[in-house]
């Protein structure tokens, strides 16, 4: 097995540069010089008189815990090597550098983890002994294990809601003995559970454990400890209705006990490989399942908050608030990494905007005119044609692009068709461009639909007062132009547009010509819409799926610009009929 490639200068290196990292990007914060330690940047100006908060312990975790430093949240946060907890020293020197710059008080939030608790300890107790007012409090969220062992329960993703409430206290001017006793029964109300696809490797290192392709683990730690249960890898409902069975289990002496009526926080926290795709799908299945149960969530955070290096997983976290416990949590921070959460009760709103009416279309309310059965004679004759050349579209498609060409206008066709059995033909036609260019977007699909959608569009506004030959130059002139302003592409690139370009150059004669001289106008705009797509042979594509292919393999005609081609053929037909 191979260690796994890490975007890294350095492995010795690594979380100082990550700590500098983030101090240069972010004004707010500075290092403590000589430790991996990172501080308020304006401690001078605002932590006189109040209590400072420290956390901190290994790195790996990001952006726990630097990234929750500012206003209304921590003071400051010590770093140690990646999964290993900080040395006493430099927690000693953080606590030293909050107590001397006017601090009332220093309160130590840690995770339950033996080194932390040991290091932060010697350090609590080294600072007190020289008369600093320092406290600790200790995170133990993780319900994973139905009987704990002796070391208590894992500090997990919860230890971040206990920054925030801390903070939001500390803000507010409140005593340290009062903030550890409010803090210590919060984290009576917090509890954590996670699962993994993947394991993940501290750089340098072999990955951390195995899993088989196909499983996943149940209440892992975060540094990759084991967990409760391996087996299959299931759907995102599945996983979190699991989840949230056991954190609420009442055999299960690490439960977070919760009943119909409760009002919760949920914490979605991505371990650090999972999509931001399958976090958001984790959080609609979460508070379904939650609400399922007769759980008021009322806030939801959801993204990455204490991460397991590239852990491909996520854990759950749950808070159960009153609405004091709440208006802390809704406090504001200036910290980096917390998100900017709206303060609307979650559930029980409406989660959807009812959508404008469409325009009422004029075949909704028209009477056919008189040029009604004459555009059903075109259009019934278009989709003939459309329809008998769909195979021959399709082969030509498939030396250029996914071979579906004629499939999709086929689809058109057949659209067309069922709209003219079920609905009357506007005898104004820019009404019916417009309607004709919905059906398109909403039946054709692909580049080709969005095209033709564009092209009826913008020609159809051209049309509304006339119909005449320079009302009709106008609109296929608008229509061209904004195939070729939205879809990139010009005559030459070997696309639809080498058989539309010249027909409708030659169309544009219609603004001068007489009527009894349409058609032959027409009969030469076909020839030349022709000539154009027989032209795209020895073109090079410069646009479209057929620009990725090597010119030597495009032999044949773009099928686009042919069936731009036998659509106006189509046309002709029909009116000299």
């Amino acid at each position: 097995m191979e260690v796994r490639r890490k975007l890294l200068n350095s492995v010795e290196k690594c979380v100082d540069e990550a700590l500098e990292g983030l101090v240069r990007s972010n004004g707010g914060l500075a290092l403590l010089r000589g430790h991996r330690v990172v501080l308020r940047s304006d401690l001078e100006n605002i932590i006189k008189g109040k209590v400072a908060l420290l956390s901190g312990g290994g790195s790996g975790h990001e952006p726990a815990h630097a990234g929750y430093i500012g206003m209304g949240m921590l003071s400051g946060a010590v770093a140690g090597a990646v999964f290993a907890s900080p040395p006493p020293g430099s927690v000693l020197a953080a606590i030293l550098t909050l107590w001397k710059g006017g601090a009332s008080g220093v309160l130590l939030i840690v995770k339950n983890y033996t080194g932390d608790r040991l290091n932060f300890g010697i350090a609590l107790e080294q600072a007190r002994s020289q008369g600093v007012q320092v406290d600790m409090v200790i995170v133990a969220d993780d319900c994973a294990f139905a009987q704990p062992s002796k070391a208590g329960r894992r500090g997990l993703c919860g230890t971040v809601f206990i920054h925030k409430i801390a903070g939001a206290l500390a803000e507010k001017g409140c005593p340290l003995d009062e903030i550890v006793a409010r803090v210590n029964e919060a984290t009576k109300n917090i509890g954590t559970l996670g699962v993994s696809l993947s394991p993940c490797s501290v750089p340098g290192c072999l990955q951390s454990f195995q899993l088989p392709p196909g499983e996943m683990e149940l209440g892992l730690g975060i540094h990759g400890e084991p967990g409760i249960k391996r087996s299959k890898v299931a759907s995102a409902d599945e996983v979190v209705k699991t989840l949230i069975s056991h954190m609420t289990d009442s055999s299960n002496k690490s439960h977070l006990s919760l009943k119909s009526g409760d009002k919760v926080v949920l914490c979605v926290n991505n371990l650090g490989a999972l999509s931001c795709l399958e976090i958001a799908v984790v959080s609609k299945a979460a508070v379904h399942c939650l609400e399922q149960r007769g759980v008021l969530v009322v806030r939801v955070m959801s993204g990455s908050f204490m991460t397991s290096l590239e852990m491909a997983g996520m854990s759950l976290t749950l808070m159960k608030v009153d609405e004091e416990m709440l208006r802390l949590f809704d406090a504001k921070t200036t910290a980096p990494a917390w998100p900017n959460l709206s303060t609307a009760s979650l559930s029980g709103r409406n989660l959807f905007i009812e959508p404008e009416e469409k325009l009422a279309t004029a075949s909704d309310s028209c009477n056919e005119g008189s040029l009604s059965s004459v555009i059903r004679l075109v259009l019934e004759s278009v989709c003939k044609i459309l329809l008998q050349q769909q195979e021959e579209l399709n082969a030509l498609d498939r030396a250029a692009g996914d071979g579906d060409c004629g499939s999709t206008h086929a689809l058109i066709a057949n659209a067309i068709q069922e709209w003219l059995q079920t609905s009357k033909i506007p005898g104004n036609l820019d009404q019916l461009l417009a309607d004709l260019a919905l059906l398109v977007q909403e039946r054709m699909g692909g580049s080709s639909g969005a095209l033709y959608c564009l092209f009826l569009s913008a020609a159809a506004p051209h049309l509304k007062q006339n119909c005449d030959g320079a009302a009709w130059a106008k609109a296929l002139h608008a229509g061209t132009e904004a195939m070729k302003r939205y879809g990139g592409a010009e005559p030459g690139d070997r696309t639809m547009l080498d058989a539309l370009c010249p027909a409708v150059e030659e169309l544009m004669k219609l603004s001068t010509a007489p009527p009894d001289g349409h058609i032959a106008i027409l009969q030469s705009a076909v020839e030349k819409a022709d000539l154009g797509a027989e032209s795209t042979r020895n073109l090079t594509a410069r646009a479209g799926r057929a620009s990725y292919i090597a010119s030597e393999h495009l032999t044949q005609p773009d099928p686009g610009a042919v069936a731009v081609a036998a659509i106006l053929k189509a046309i002709l037909s029909a009116l000299k009929a």
